[in-house]
């Protein structure tokens, strides 16, 4: 016989089984028992809740022979088909797959027969946002006034879909997500009954990288006795199936990140990607790590809303007096830009690293607010302690920072001559120049891309669009202080464009380090 899942092989047959949803159950329940069954039910909510399976028991409820306390016996021929799927009464539906009106029509026509055994038929719609508005239309009249032996239970993960006019001919349930308590508790549950050993800690993991959903918990407990047959589930064993990383990874870099050492925080990086950890997910249960000091932080309750060991949570408490929340608030925030970027991003590994290096260089961070200043204040006062001073310029030809540009450019006329072809040409043979005079993340951007001379124009050609975004994007300022940089060598406003193309045409420009000259000897 084959394998079955173990989110399938513990299916709850009876409301008494359902973890986490005791608010719906009782309802539902007490309409059995009473004898108030609905005429159309909606189950809404996240994944992996409940939604179905709480459908199918309902179902067997409503046509169980015999119940016990609102609940079905199991036991009876009803029960026994319905569980086998072999009843007649109960349809179910796929509403991804058959989302047309003609679907529609063909329940409308079946409603009209009686069931041929049991009180009800039961029709299932799963996913039934995702039928058309040609089938919500056809469904309303009979959905409001269904023959007395029909039932109609809709379920969904996106309730803010489906039509006001058919949620309000519904009794509506909303599944909430269920809590890593009950989660692990029924983990352990099954554990015992496969007779696998596993860690409590291992178990617990699981349940929390589930995010409220039974069936993801199951379904990454499945996975994890597969990579291990055999052998006892433990914590280390469940973090390298799942592609986790151990929460002091995160104390470590939490640390790194204070006291202001970039290099050690992407050394740290490096580290997760070497052992073939997931970046996005790195990121993300960084912000819930971070999420946790900022708890402690600004609330002395704020323990009572940590999932976390007793030891583990003396160590986060000891670690959130060395930040305050502001700041613990403006690291949620770059990493939580980050988290968005990284979906879409070719190069995952180089946003994670200018992300580490705003967090420990707050100058480095576009968005100057009130948190950022305060953070560049204090290391400014703590390098004054320390007797530290700005390093000299190495050279006077070759500025080195955007402020020494700024100075430039407050000494020039507010209005500057147009430049021309010759001067464009005249700002590639510096291009090193303009590079110098950048700070590193505008560097690196223009270190990605190929400036091109058009007429009186300068270009910034780029083969990915994201790296063009640096330059475009609204909030920005990047383009003008380019502009200034540029101003601040020939004297001269140069219109700068940006565009993206593909390799094979960007390969058709000449490279501009065959326009950059040293002492009048061109670089072939």
């Amino acid at each position: 016989m084959s394998y079955t899942a173990l989110y399938r092989k513990f299916r709850p047959g009876e409301f008494d089984e359902v973890k986490g949803q005791d608010h719906i159950v009782t309802a539902l329940r007490n309409q059995v028992r009473a004898d108030r069954i609905g005429h159309a039910y909606l189950f809404c909510g996240t994944r992996g809740t409940g939604k179905t399976t709480v459908a199918k028991i309902l179902a067997k409820a409503v046509n169980c022979e015999h119940p016990i306390d609102g609940s079905p016996c199991g036991e009876c021929e009803m029960c026994r088909k319905i569980a086998a799927q072999t009843s007649m009464n109960v349809i179910e539906i796929d509403a991804a797959s058959n989302n047309g009106v003609g679907n529609i029509r063909d329940i409308i026509d079946e409603v009209q027969y009686s069931p041929s055994e049991g009180r009800f038929k039961v029709y299932i719609i799963d996913e039934v946002h995702m039928l058309s508005a040609g089938a919500f239309n056809a469904l309303l009249k009979t959905l409001e006034e269904p023959p007395e032996y029909v039932v109609f239970i809709l379920a969904t993960t996106e309730a803010h879909k489906i039509p006001i006019t058919i949620t309000s001919r519904c009794q509506q349930y909303k599944f909430k997500r269920i809590s890593i308590d009950t989660i692990a508790a029924r983990l352990q549950d099954l554990m015992q009954r496969e007779q696998i050993p596993a860690e409590d800690k291992a178990l617990r993991y699981i349940a929390k990288a589930a995010d409220g959903s039974m069936r993801d918990a199951l379904s990454l407990l499945d996975q994890c006795i597969a990579f291990n047959l055999g052998e006892t589930l433990t914590y280390d064993k469940a973090l390298e199936v799942l592609g986790a990383v151990d929460t002091e990874v995160y104390s470590r870099l939490f640390r790194q990140m204070i006291a202001g050492d970039a290099v050690g925080c992407v050394e740290i990086v490096s580290e997760i990607l070497i052992d073939g950890r997931d970046l996005t997910q790195f990121v993300n249960e960084y912000v819930w790590y971070l999420r946790g000091l900022m708890m402690l932080s600004a609330s002395d309750q704020g323990e009572d809303m940590l999932d976390v060991s007793t030891e583990r949570l003396a160590q986060m408490k000891e670690e959130a007096t060395l930040a305050d929340t502001e700041t613990l608030i403006r690291y949620i925030r770059i990493l939580s830009d980050l988290s968005g970027n990284l979906r879409f991003a070719s190069q995952k590994r180089v946003l994670t690293e200018v992300a580490m290096i705003k967090l420990c260089k707050p100058q480095m961070d576009t968005e100057q607010d009130i948190t950022t200043l305060k953070d560049r204040i204090a290391n400014i006062e703590a390098q004054l302690e320390k007797g530290i001073v700005a390093a000299p310029q190495q050279t006077q030809s070759v500025p080195e920072t955007v402020q020494a540009a700024d100075e430039k450019t407050a000494s020039t006329p507010k209005i500057m001559p147009k430049a021309i072809g010759e001067d464009v040409k005249a700002v590639l043979g510096r291009w090193r120049d303009v590079s110098a005079m950048c700070d590193p993340v505008m560097r690196n951007m223009l270190d990605q891309c190929r400036p091109v001379p058009d007429d009186d124009r300068l270009v910034l050609q780029f083969t990915d669009p994201l790296n063009e975004e640096y330059f475009t994007q609204k909030d920005g300022d990047a383009l003008e202080q380019l502009k200034r940089i540029i101003g601040s060598l020939i004297q001269k406003e140069v219109v700068i464009l940006t565009r993206t193309v593909d390799a094979q045409t960007d390969a058709m420009y000449p490279d501009v380090m065959e326009l950059i000259q040293f002492d009048g000897i061109e670089i072939q």
